[in-house]
């Protein structure tokens, strides 16, 4: 049995989270709320929601966990020529823009839509508001890819302090999605992010050179890097 928490329970140690549940290991709680105070506070005990339509909040707390150090993002020989041609039309005629915060609520609806892989359909409207009102309290952050004017990848994710929590990517071009994180990547480790936490282990974000740490050792880099000094200016610099 994991714990079920009312509107104002506190979160369980995480040390306590189950170690497998159908495959994916730590489960740590279920129930509450979508709050931006409940939102902050689990992730900066380490904990994410996530969960499927029908079901209620469950809270994870994951280990080992899935990180991205920002100084080994992997950039292949194909995303490297894809990040020039955008890099030159942003000097250029202007036809791809990438930007920061400018459609947040939009990207996160884009990679609500069902994939081909099946990936996307657990971001909620719950979801959606809980987020959206993080992000107009300064705590949740897009990256966007734009082209002649449309939306055509991106990624969000919550950043606390020096601490950047990723949760969802979306592409309607070949390696849209893999540009707008490579800007994101390239911004935070200019402004002191380390680590970008990926939470769950995957064969796409290894390919991106995310890798598996213990959750003790996430969770010391996080309890640093949390209480130092947020992110004043999000904007878009040069990566190539």
């Amino acid at each position: 049995m994991i714990p079920w928490l009312e509107h104002d329970s506190p979160f369980p140690e995480v040390e306590t989270a189950l170690t497998e549940v159908h495959g994916a290991p730590g489960l740590l709680a279920a129930g509450a709320d979508l709050s931006p105070e409940r939102l902050l506070d689990a992730y900066r005990h380490g904990i994410f929601p996530w969960f499927s339509e029908g079901q209620p909040i469950l809270w994870w707390c994951t280990d080992p966990r899935m990180v991205l150090y920002t100084d080994r993002f992997t950039i292949s020989h194909s995303l490297r020529k894809a990040l020039k041609k955008v890099q030159r039309s942003i000097r250029g005629d202007g036809r791809w823009e990438v930007r920061f915060d400018s459609a947040f609520e939009d990207v996160m609806r884009a990679c609500a839509e069902p994939r081909t892989d099946g990936a996307g359909t657990w971001i909620s409207e719950e979801l959606i508001a809980g987020y959206t009102a993080l992000h107009r309290r300064g705590y949740a952050h897009s990256s966007e890819l734009w082209f002649d004017g449309r939306l055509v990848g991106g990624a969000y994710g919550v950043c606390i302090g020096r601490m950047f929590y990723g949760e969802s990517m979306f592409a309607r071009q070949r390696d849209a999605s893999k540009i707008a994180l490579a800007y994101l990547v390239r911004f935070l480790h200019a402004n002191g992010v380390e680590m970008i936490d990926c939470q769950q282990e995957t064969a796409h974000l290894a390919s991106l050179g995310a890798s598996p740490i213990p959750r003790a050792r996430f969770l010391g880099h996080l309890h640093e890097a949390i209480n130092r000094p947020p992110i004043e200016n999000w904007r878009p610099i040069d990566i190539i």
